[in-house]
């Protein structure tokens, strides 16, 4: 990602990738790494309806199985980067302000320490974080624990 450039210009973007998500229409080259905190963040400031943490994980089941991908031990889902990227962006979204435009919000998680796609790599290690076990069930950190 360029670091300099803000990913999402308005929340009508975020929303695209949420209800792309939800419908499974996004197209498979859209499903980024910002594509999925845009959508993580969406779920859970917009669609109260919805618990992204029970049902996050079918969502990207079945999203990954539509657009051609797989989910086994090595590809597709992955319930720990998962479930901890849920945390992180519930944690970073309750630190911004209550008013604060939603596409904002995303850029500056994509921005933080949070959004770089290697962040997991302070509190899990790669063998751990890469295992088939955290790919299949949340499994806690083994580095250090997160903190929030």
């Amino acid at each position: 990602m360029d670091h300099a450039a803000a990913p999402f210009s308005d929340e009508a973007q975020i929303a695209e990738i949420g209800e792309g998500l939800l419908d499974r229409s996004l197209p498979k080259a859209r499903w980024t790494h910002a594509a999925h905190f845009a959508a993580a963040s969406w779920l859970l400031t917009r669609r109260p309806d919805i618990d992204a943490f029970v049902q996050m994980p079918d969502l990207i089941r079945a999203y990954n199985a539509v657009t051609g991908g797989l989910n086994s031990d090595t590809e597709g889902y992955h319930e720990t980067i998962t479930q901890a990227s849920l945390r992180a962006a519930r944690a970073f979204l309750a630190s911004r302000p209550a008013d604060a435009p939603l596409h904002e919000s995303v850029n500056a998680l994509l921005h933080s320490p949070l959004g770089q796609p290697d962040w997991l790599l302070e509190y899990w290690s790669y063998e751990r974080l890469f295992s088939v076990a955290a790919r299949k069930a949340w499994l806690e950190p083994d580095l250090k624990a997160l903190p929030f």
